[in-house]
């Protein structure tokens, strides 16, 4: 029998989300959106379709009944409501947010709750905190937990080096709010933007940067274990500089809205895009230390005679990764699942290593 989901948010990440579940031939789909477009372009034969206002606690209550999981790829500030709404019908939550509130209400939720809640099962967070969490498992003690990863265009063409891949709700939010990190084995927290380095993979250079929420709950499985922990975000050089002046010189960290008109407005999408994971950890193994590192890049590829760009292939493989493991017993079925019950996640799993994202790739990996 078929699994029933609920998918909502028709967009390019809830598409190829819907394309990889129908892919496995192990699900009975259905995709909901308020924007009747999105759902025709996305569901097509793949999914059966609701049009429903997903802020409607009413309406979407209706539309989550009778599924056995709810997948979100609704911009973050809409998670707390979808997840009230699965522990009242009894759905298990996944979703993709990076926001660090959001998890926080996603967990109270959980707390009273019989079904399991499983927020950050993107890219980042997500399959980074699965990388370094499996890379730090073989250590027999920790001295640093590095995680770098970048949405890139392929061939930038703009001041900015930069090309709107995803949520730009997601992407203002990770450049202005606070992000966590451990420093001397202590948890702090940093500001967005700053932490400036540059590095270089395959040739080209690359500069990153502090940003809100990719480290999930990486810092609660590693407080205490490892004495520096830290997440940036990774550009092209000179993309900081620029988002800097914008968001405090000019004050558009003040006016949000107004910066996602602008940025929707002026900086074109692309499927021509480059997903790069680097993570690093150094620590102490049998006797001596030792540094192990992961370094991937993915491009956007056709997949079953659509084209998708590297984001929505990461990202939608992530999270469907997740939703498989849970349906086949591998996950806790119940309450908050953090990063560390999630450990056991396979790096090689089908959906991220196959002919699904791994073509294409450079660097290496355990």
């Amino acid at each position: 029998m078929k699994r029933k989901v609920l998918v909502l948010g028709a967009g390019k990440i809830g598409g190829a989300i819907v394309d990889l579940l129908h892919a496995s031939g192990a699900y009975e789909i259905t995709l909901a959106d308020s924007n009747m477009a999105f759902l025709q372009q996305a569901g097509g034969k793949k999914a059966a379709t609701r049009h429903v206002d997903v802020s409607d606690r009413a309406a979407l209550t209706q539309v989550a009944k009778g599924h056995q999981a709810v997948i979100s790829a609704l911009p973050f500030f809409l998670n707390p409501g979808v997840a009230q709404v699965c522990a009242d019908v009894g759905a298990h939550y996944f979703d993709l947010t990076e926001d660090v509130e959001t998890t926080r209400a996603v967990r109270e939720i959980s707390k009273t709750s019989p079904v399991a809640f499983a927020p950050q099962c993107g890219l980042a967070p997500g399959f980074i905190s699965i990388v370094a969490n499996h890379l730090a498992q073989s250590f027999d003690s920790l001295r640093e937990v590095h995680m770098r990863v970048g949405a890139l265009p392929e061939f930038p063409a703009n001041a900015l080096k930069y090309n709107l891949t995803w949520s730009t709700d997601g992407l203002i939010n990770e450049y202005c709010n606070p992000c966590e990190a451990i420093h001397e084995d202590k948890l702090v927290e940093v500001m967005p933007l700053e932490g400036l380095e540059t590095f270089s993979l395959d040739g080209i250079d690359y500069e990153c940067f502090n940003t809100s929420g990719g480290l999930g709950t990486l810092c609660e499985t590693l407080e205490g274990k490892v004495q520096s922990l830290n997440y940036k975000t990774v550009r092209y050089p000179g993309h900081r500089d620029i988002m800097k002046m914008l968001l405090e010189d000019l004050r558009m960290k003040d006016h949000r809205d107004l910066l996602k008109e602008i940025l929707e407005r002026s900086v074109p999408i692309t499927h021509q895009d480059v997903v790069l994971i680097f993570v690093v950890v150094t620590g102490m193994r049998e006797g001596r230390l030792t540094q192990q590192s992961y370094a991937k890049k993915i491009y956007a590829q056709e997949i079953d005679g659509k084209l998708m760009s590297a984001i929505q292939i990461t990202t939608a493989a992530g999270i469907t990764a997740m939703v498989d493991l849970f349906f086949d017993g591998k996950l806790p079925k119940s309450g908050f699942v953090p990063a560390r019950e999630r450990s056991a996640t396979p790096i090689c799993s089908p959906r991220c290593i196959s002919g699904t994202i791994a073509p294409r790739s450079s660097g290496s990996g355990p």
